[in-house]
């Protein structure tokens, strides 16, 4: 095969991934728009206590859905400490919310299949309450207030500001600030999942990767340092599932990428301690691996297929819908296309 054949089966194979990706991803993006203006952020404050484990659990359920993006995160994470939310809960919404999301959902049910689709967030939520809890009932005396740190993402407007006005504001911030936010990422990932297609021969991460513990460690050790969001890990893991890696180590990389980076793990260090970000990391490495092994043997007891299951979305919609769906989604991708890589006036370190 010659270069250039091979680059454009790259492409073809990204492109086939885009057409079955883009109605969800659109849905995702329009449900986080209106998360975003019917929600602000003093009302997640608000709800969170300071009890050990009712904030710690919380903090989770808040932050599987919530639409923030890599540079929100820790921002919002530092006003819920400055608000009296507890070491613990902090930690718990750091996990959950990097790790899913609504955008992320929609794309797993479309990629992924539904046993993936319930079992990812599910896994988030476990993750972070155990993250939250540990972190509880092992952290000494609290750490003095956190100055809140410069950031430019959209807030989440006022409850006062009329509903209509929020709906709006919501939507602009989903198709634009999120979108921006996260659109290099989710097209490197979308690349590099037409490149594993294109580029890995059929059944060679089944021989050499499959499942069991050194698939699940292996996993663990690509995604830990890796930047990269729920949404683009999610074609990515497709395309290894897809090429025989198992659920369960699919699952690994989907937890452990999104919520760890060099950069999160540095800021997390300055902000709760390098004992905080060392129970951080314990708990997210223990529970992944568990539930990554967890999802495998529940997978061989129900007989469920990966192929099956991976391409068992795909044709909800007619493929000229996906297509439409597809242009329209790169249409918008454009704009933060060309605004990636230049310096922005003002930044955040996190992940998606």
């Amino acid at each position: 095969m010659t270069a250039l054949a091979f680059v454009l089966r790259v492409l073809a194979e990204a492109w086939a991934t885009t057409v079955e990706s883009a109605p969800y991803l659109l849905f995702g993006f329009l449900v986080a728009g209106l998360l975003h203006g019917l929600l602000s952020a003093e009302a997640v404050v608000r709800h969170l206590g300071k009890g050990r484990i009712s904030s710690v659990v919380k903090a989770a359920l808040f932050g599987i859905p919530l639409p923030l993006c890599s540079c929100g995160v820790l921002p919002a994470a530092v006003n819920l400490r400055r608000k009296g939310a507890s070491r613990g809960a902090v930690l718990s919404f750091l996990v959950s919310t990097p790790e899913t999301g609504v955008d992320s959902i929609a794309l797993s049910w479309a990629l992924l299949g539904p046993v993936m689709t319930v079992f990812r967030p599910l896994a988030a939520f476990a993750t972070a309450v155990v993250a939250g809890v540990l972190e509880n009932f092992s952290s000494g005396k609290e750490i003095a207030e956190e100055p809140t740190p410069a950031c430019g993402c959209a807030q989440s407007p006022p409850m006062a500001v009329p509903i209509t006005r929020r709906v709006r504001e919501g939507l602009r911030y989903a198709f634009g600030d999120l979108l921006g936010d996260l659109a290099p990422w989710l097209g490197l990932g979308l690349l590099v999942a037409g490149l594993i297609t294109a580029a890995v021969p059929e059944g060679f991460v089944e021989r050499n990767l499959g499942g069991g513990w050194l698939s699940y460690l292996v996993m663990l050790t690509v995604g830990v340092p890796l930047y990269i969001c729920a949404t683009a890990s999610t074609p990515v893991a497709a395309a290894l599932l897809a090429k025989g890696l198992s659920p369960g180590a699919a699952l690994v990389f989907l937890l452990a990428g999104p919520a760890t980076n060099a950069t999160s793990i540095t800021a997390l260090t300055g902000m709760l301690g390098g004992r905080t970000t060392v129970r951080y990391l314990l708990a997210i490495a223990t529970v992944s691996v568990s539930m990554g092994a967890l999802l495998d043997a529940l997978w061989t007891e129900g007989g469920f297929g990966t192929v099956a299951s991976v391409a068992a979305a795909s044709d909800f919609f007619p493929r000229g819908v996906g297509t439409i769906c597809a242009v329209l989604l790169l249409a918008l991708f454009v704009r933060p296309f060309q605004r990636f890589g230049r310096p922005a006036p003002q930044s955040c370190s996190g992940a998606a």
